[in-house]
């Protein structure tokens, strides 16, 4: 397992190649990618059991973005480990382009399922741990919601869905950073006791800092022991975190982004 300093610099330079590649465009979903990119880096860089340069290999773990808007931090991470070219990251949502602003598989080498309707991408990995299952599979199953996301009733039909059928080797984080496209999260609908509504669908749930790559390794490490039961990892995060124009905002849910606020942004990351 790698150390805190090495999964930091991983979410750091997740952080950073998210910034170029969205002020290269000058618009984009910056403080829901930005938000993401520690869970990202613990996940491809020290826990997920994946190969580059074996993308389809059949045991490998799968990792959906419900979520999809994230794309660029999935894309950022996607090239750090080697999936596809660097250069390529300044083609996001530029035309004829494999780096769609929504993550889409037939598009993208490392993409496991295509996403964007909200809720969709969830139910997908509902599906993807039915088949661990039943072929009873080695591998896991992880999926990145958003708050916004889990307003959504598909969200909880899944939930359902999940929890009764005991699929213990889905593992579900959800981006709590409390806001959404139209305002904040309490405002628009809120979701709380977001941990209660999961635990009451007979799922195994923990809440943690989600910028603390140590806690959510070890929340990870601990949702597997959770036999018989499905895992939500509510991770406590900042929307835009890392980016100063950004952090904290409702706007940065998808906004402006000059090369020249993304280069200072890029600067203050170190």
């Amino acid at each position: 397992m790698k150390n805190r300093a090495y999964l930091e610099e991983k979410a750091k330079e997740i952080r950073k190649h998210t910034l170029s590649c969205i002020g290269k465009l000058g618009v984009g979903h910056v403080g829901g990618s930005l938000s993401i990119a520690d869970v990202l880096a613990v996940l491809y860089f020290d826990q997920m059991d994946i190969d580059p340069k074996n993308p389809e290999k059949s045991n490998r773990d799968r990792f959906v973005l419900s979520k999809g808007h994230g794309g660029p931090a999935v894309y950022a991470t996607l090239a750090l480990k080697g999936y596809i070219p660097m250069d390529q990251l300044c083609t996001l949502n530029q035309p004829n382009t494999d780096l769609p602003s929504h993550t889409d598989k037939n598009r993208t080498t490392g993409i496991d399922m295509t996403t964007g309707s909200l809720g969709q991408g969830f139910s997908a990995s509902v599906g993807m741990a039915t088949a661990v299952q039943i072929d009873k599979a080695p591998y896991y199953i992880y999926s990145v919601i958003g708050d916004g996301e889990s307003q959504e009733g598909q969200i909880w039909e899944a939930a359902m869905f999940s929890g009764s059928q005991k699929l213990d080797h889905l593992i579900a984080f959800t981006d709590y950073n409390k806001m959404q496209i139209d305002g904040a999260v309490e405002d628009v609908n809120g979701i709380d006791p977001l941990d209660k509504k999961w635990e009451a669908f007979n799922w195994h749930v923990q809440v943690i800092d989600g910028h603390d790559v140590i806690a959510i390794r070890d929340a990870i490490l601990e949702a597997k022991k959770a036999i018989g039961k499905p895992s939500m990892i509510i991770l406590n995060t900042i929307k835009g975190k890392g980016a100063e124009f950004a952090e904290g905002k409702v706007g940065s849910h998808n906004m402006p982004v000059t090369e020249e606020m993304a280069r200072e942004a890029i600067e203050r990351l170190g």
